[in-house]
């Protein structure tokens, strides 16, 4: 079993063997996001946050789209109706380096308090994080903050320790406010939770499981389901349909970051598809030896983690690290990429497997925690003053390797602030509430006010109302066609000279200083209501304002997400109620 928490016991002890663990995830978190200490909004490809982000039927249950967003994008809408959206994103940006530095180091059983600092930095560190923080994917970042602390309460769980339950369910919801999160935490306790007799072993009173037991294995499934609802039911009704573009698995394979190539690049938690969210470092010829190293040592300590896990543990979370390994990699091994073609033509949702580099999340925590005993073994057998500098060059490696994660990524990841005139138009259409075209059609833009960083459109979340925007994603050359059938009529009708108010859209905002161009007469016979320097608002007057429908089916979605909030809600209650100390 996992060790206990070093922080029981005597304050004396808890600052001894806990605090430095806390001050080296404060530190990591401070270098890593300190441009975040100015005010403004850190804008980044697919990390869109807004002062106050409307709760729109549209985020919160997709009619025409995929939801690759759901629950995230109704919980971002719920919070910012009290908190600003700045606290918002530095928040969970905190969190999660902060968790994940944290997490890590606790989950390691040892009690050296140098190979602990060692995971923590080595977790929160990682070009996984690193690359995911570049693309934006803050929703990912908390998945695999709240990892480590699942796999413990997960292990709890197993063991039979009270509370554990409340613990796994408050560790997996982090995970679920995306599908990709929600999958791996679910994976997490599908594996490791259950028990099972070993063979050959009497059937002796302590091997049996309790019923108590049983029942909170299965309402750890069956809440770690209730948690993925929300996404699951969306995907069910929405009009998007389950499949995907099978041009899309070529883009989104695993991508060589230097000379050894993409396996080697995921065996170092890297490889992700897009090479501008890819730090400079990555590139440099030293890189895979580095990784070479953190791979022998997680050799060398396996063994140790076998002795200090109860039996069979290790293993588990073996097939775990290794199948998030393999569905990282499966585009680029023989045969794989035409499993994905085609996978996500016929199975619905199997889109999700596409950018496969994201499930590699239980992989690097398990290469950490091992490397941490590899570094352990290895300075139990070295002298005690020649161990001190092999540890301290250890904790330094992570950093050495990847120095321009620090400072968000060598200032990539650097807040700014929106256009006045944002807020300006959001009134507008708030007073008369219809559907918004967002013109030029393209996914993602280079505002100049951003300093030219390329960032998903800011308006579905900006703006009140259903917001159209071009679902296509284009890498390098390759476009990966969307599944919204509403922008495919808009796109239709563009093509062939046609005004745009002939499809029903009630306003059209048209984006300036960005790239792409408008055919002609696109905008005929709309009235322009508003003109500035980086947006201009037309306004339908064919179009009769009325109340956005609902429907059965987003009603079901937001049965299922309250169902989802019911179930966190009572585990973060058991966990008060058995604690009569504060947190």
């Amino acid at each position: 079993m996992v060790d206990r928490p070093a922080d029981v016991g005597t304050p004396r002890r808890w600052a001894r063997d806990t605090l430095p663990l806390y001050a080296a995830a404060v530190t990591v978190t401070v270098l890593v996001l300190a441009p975040l200490a100015a005010p403004g909004y850190a804008l980044l490809y697919d990390m869109v946050f807004v002062p106050r982000q409307p709760l729109t039927w549209d985020l919160v249950a997709p009619a025409q789209s995929l939801p690759r967003a759901v629950p995230m994008d109704a919980l971002v809408s719920l919070v910012t109706q009290f908190v600003p959206g700045w606290l918002v994103q530095r928040s969970v940006l905190v969190g999660a380096v902060l968790l994940a530095a944290v997490g890590a180091g606790r989950l390691v059983p040892t009690d050296r308090r140098a190979v602990r600092l060692f995971a923590a930095v080595a977790y929160a560190w990682t070009p996984y994080l690193a690359e995911r923080l570049l693309i934006g994917q803050w929703g990912l970042l908390l998945a695999y903050a709240a990892l480590p602390w699942l796999v413990r309460a997960a292990l709890d769980l197993r063991a039979g320790r009270p509370g554990a339950l409340a613990r796994v369910v408050l560790a997996a919801a982090p995970a679920a406010i995306t599908p990709t999160g929600g999958l791996i935490a679910l994976g997490v306790v599908v594996l490791l939770v259950p028990q099972r007799r070993i063979p050959g072993r009497p059937l002796t009173r302590p091997v049996l499981l309790s019923a108590k037991r049983a029942r909170e294995m299965k309402y750890a499934v069956a809440g770690l389901t209730l948690l993925n609802a929300p996404w699951v039911v969306a995907a069910l009704v929405t009009g998007a349909g389950g499949s995907s573009d099978p041009a899309g698995v070529a883009a989104f394979a695993a991508r060589a970051e230097n000379w050894a190539g993409p396996l080697v690049a995921l065996a170092g938690t890297g490889g992700i598809w897009n090479a501008q969210a890819t730090p400079g470092s990555r590139g440099a010829p030293l890189v895979p030896l580095a990784t070479l190293v953190l791979l022998v040592l997680a050799g060398v300590g396996v063994g140790l983690l076998r002795r200090r896990l109860p039996a069979g543990t290790t293993l588990r979370l073996g097939v775990l690290a290794g199948a998030g390994y393999l569905l990282a990699a499966l585009g680029v091994l023989p045969g794989g990429d035409a499993v994905l073609r085609w996978a996500v033509v016929h199975l619905p949702g199997a889109g999700l497997l596409r950018d496969g580099q994201k499930f590699l999340a239980p992989y690097a925590l398990l290469l950490v925690v091992c490397a941490a005993l590899g570094a352990e073994r290895l300075v139990n057998r070295i002298d005690r003053e020649v161990a001190g500098v092999v540890l301290a060059g250890l904790l330094l490696l992570p950093v050495a390797v990847l120095p321009d994660l620090a400072f968000g990524g060598a200032g990539r990841v650097r807040p700014v602030s929106y256009p006045a005139e944002w807020r300006t138009v959001a009134g507008i259409i708030e007073e008369e509430p219809g559907e918004v075209l967002s013109l030029p059609l393209n996914a993602y833009r280079a505002y100049p006010w951003n300093s030219g960083r390329v960032v998903l459109d800011p308006a579905p979340r900006y703006l009140p109302g259903t917001v159209l925007t071009d679902d296509t994603l284009r890498v390098g050359d390759v476009a990966v066609a969307g599944e919204n059938p509403r922008v495919r009529e808009m796109r239709r009708a563009m093509a062939e000279d046609r005004p745009v108010w002939t499809t029903g859209v009630r306003w059209v905002l048209v984006q300036h200083q960005v790239s792409g161009d408008l055919p002609a007469g696109t905008l005929d016979g709309l009235a322009l209501i508003h003109q500035g320097p980086f947006l201009s608002l037309y306004r339908n007057p064919t179009i009769v304002p009325g109340p956005e429908a609902s429907g059965p089916a987003r009603l079901a979605v937001v049965v299922a997400l309250g169902v989802a909030l019911l179930v966190v809600m009572t585990a973060i209650f058991s966990a008060l109620h058995r604690r009569a100390t504060a947190w």
